[in-house]
């Protein structure tokens, strides 16, 4: 069986018809019916390399269509197109052929560079739904972009869109990867959505799934032959192909490789995507989901991924192409000429709970430093960090916000600790990302049945005041702090004792530019506290993320009230709040979000 890989797979609509192709190579014979047909089956022609073709006339959008596959023990398949654009069910339907033109209003974009992006995660199934009984779409979402470019966000990363198992759900049990699913809005609505985020100056990442395909998938055993009982031409058919979720694709088949390879392409391509977060990395490279354990490495999958990354900077080369990579592997960032993945950015799984154990939100654990300290201190552009995301908001956890009044059923501090956890993400080197609904205390696991509650975002307009005023400042809006631009970072005060921790943030240093972030994790008011600056300057402070402005609950707190001599600084801070400072120009006016 040759693995020579062919162009122009699937349908390709040309003047007055359509040619279709598909690869079943084990199949005895391969026939295509559609409503163009009148329900009758044309019988299609072996190519002798695995794949089948016809050419069919009067074919137009908006048919549909099936590939009936006979195996060899003669048995009938019917199959849905593995790259069809759309389906009319993501369960049991059918195929959909589809336009290939849409017009742009925004026919070319160029997003921001990576470190000057903050991403927004967002599951459009519940971001705006119009009402309890009916799932979000990708219309609804983009009645509510005005509201993000308000928040300051520069970045969506859109949960899967896919069509998907039980046609609704996260998005991560794939059943096509080429067909957005129609519950959402379909080709068409995501056509709409990355059109309307740009015309914002919004850019647009999709998170793609290629670890694993969904168990019920027309993949499974697609033609008919497989192996141990297992997923046939698109799947290992060995102890490779176990996943916790579904069959691992065959990366070693170059049909295999050339169909994600060809999904990769079209995302950036006619979707005009702005990047991609390839979910779960480490489970296509490893079997056991593990780093550093070559005996369970997948070598094939590292030289795909490889070839992903090479794939995207070609097609754009402002593409930011982000992994889920549970280990957190310096290789994955590193670039695919010294061996490593080639990715811009990777996850940064331990962030999330470095502020937890600061916070003291997990339960029988003492508050601690440690881990809040070693992620500020190895902290890259080539990190993706966030307090809260889809995965730890729920699989048995809640957002930040809900597991401090669980623990500690306090209200008034769990608004402090989303605006301090919120501080924090936001001025550590990398790429700061947010969860829908997190500025306003969204409540309870993330899930995807519960709308985000909007009129929590009247409520607590303080709490995303607060993120407003963060986003600023990280992107250096005021040009008072491009250190928070910058990729540099160091811890110049540590007391365990009474939680507290300030780092020193900076890009080349100097006025408008040099930024102290000064961090109490503790439950006790600072008074008149005493640190060391880096160097003598005309220091000010600038952000304070216990203002009553924020919350009318922070008007009993202590002021922050600061000053320096020479490099001695001396510091009232309230619990659990955070300052941020910055080396002025002293010949200009404070223009930043002092409060």
């Amino acid at each position: 069986m040759s693995h020579q890989v062919k162009k122009n797979v699937g349908v390709k609509l040309h003047s007055g018809g359509a040619t279709f192709r598909v690869w079943a190579p084990f199949a005895e014979n391969v026939s295509l019916r559609g409503t163009f047909s009148e329900g009758q089956e044309l019988p299609m022609t072996s190519e002798k390399d695995g794949y089948w073709t016809i050419q069919i006339d009067k074919v137009s959008v908006g048919h549909t269509y099936k590939y009936i596959i006979q195996t060899t023990d003669g048995t009938i398949l019917e199959k849905n197109d593995p790259r069809a654009r759309a389906l009319t069910n993501s369960d049991n339907g059918e195929s959909v052929i589809t336009e290939n033109e849409f017009e742009w209003k925004v026919p070319s974009f160029t997003a921001p560079h990576k470190d000057m992006q903050v991403i927004y995660e967002l599951h459009i199934g519940t971001f705006n739904r119009p009402d309890e009984a009916t799932p979000g779409t990708f219309y609804t979402a983009i009645e509510k972009l005005d509201y993000l470019v308000e928040l300051g966000a520069t970045t969506i990363e859109l949960m899967p869109v896919t069509s998907m198992a039980f046609g609704y759900g996260w998005g991560y049990a794939p059943n096509y990867i080429f067909s957005v699913e129609s519950m959402l809005g379909g080709r068409h609505g995501l056509l709409s959505f990355v059109d309307a985020c740009h015309q914002r100056g919004i850019s647009v990442i999709l998170d793609v799934v290629y670890n694993h395909f969904f168990p019920t998938t027309d993949l499974w055993q697609f033609d008919g032959w497989s192996e141990n009982d297992r997923g046939g031409i698109y799947f290992y058919n060995d102890e490779r192909g176990d996943t916790p979720w579904g069959g691992r694709p065959d990366y070693g088949r170059a049909e295999v490789r050339q169909f994600i390879l060809d999904n990769v392409t079209m995302w950036l391509s006619e979707y005009q995507l702005d990047g991609l977060r390839i979910d779960s990395t480490i489970y296509m490279r490893n079997t056991e989901g593990r780093d550093g354990d070559p005996t369970h490495d997948i070598p094939e999958a590292w030289s795909l991924l490889q070839e992903i990354t090479h794939l995207a900077h070609q097609l754009n080369p402002n593409a930011v192409i982000i992994a889920e990579d549970a280990a957190n592997s310096p290789d994955v960032v590193r670039d695919s000429d010294s061996n490593g993945a080639g990715f811009d950015a990777q996850w940064a799984l331990g962030f999330p709970h470095a502020i937890r154990d600061a916070f003291g939100l997990k339960s029988g654990q003492a508050q601690t430093l440690d881990t809040l300290v070693y992620q500020l201190e190895h902290a890259t552009f080539s990190d993706i960090t966030f307090s809260d995301s889809h995965d730890t908001a729920a699989n048995g956890s809640k957002r930040l916000n809900q597991e401090e009044v669980i623990l500690h059923t306090s209200t008034k501090n769990a608004l402090k600790k989303q605006i301090l956890a919120a501080t924090i993400t936001l001025t550590t080197p990398g790429i700061p990302m947010l969860l829908q609904g997190s500025e306003f205390l969204q409540p309870g696991a993330f899930n995807d049945w519960q709308a985000l509650d909007w009129n929590r975002s009247e409520h607590y307009n303080g709490i995303i005041l607060a993120h407003r005023h963060l986003i600023d400042l990280r992107l250096n809006r005021h040009s008072t702090t491009k250190g928070l631009t910058g990729a540099s970072i160091a811890i110049i005060h540590r007391n365990d004792e009474q939680m507290v921790v300030a780092y020193h943030r900076w890009s080349k240093g100097g006025e408008d530019d040099d930024v102290i972030v000064v961090v109490n994790c503790g439950y006790s008011e600072l008074i008149d506290y005493h640190f060391n600056l880096p160097y003598a300057g005309d220091w000010k402070d600038i952000f304070y993320s216990a203002w009553s402005g924020y919350s009318s609950q922070f008007k009993t707190q202590v002021s922050p009230v600061f000053t320096a001599k020479d490099a001695d600084a001396t510091l009232s801070l309230a619990p659990l709040s955070a300052v941020i400072i910055a080396r002025r120009d002293s010949n200009i006016s404070n223009n930043g979000p002092m409060v």
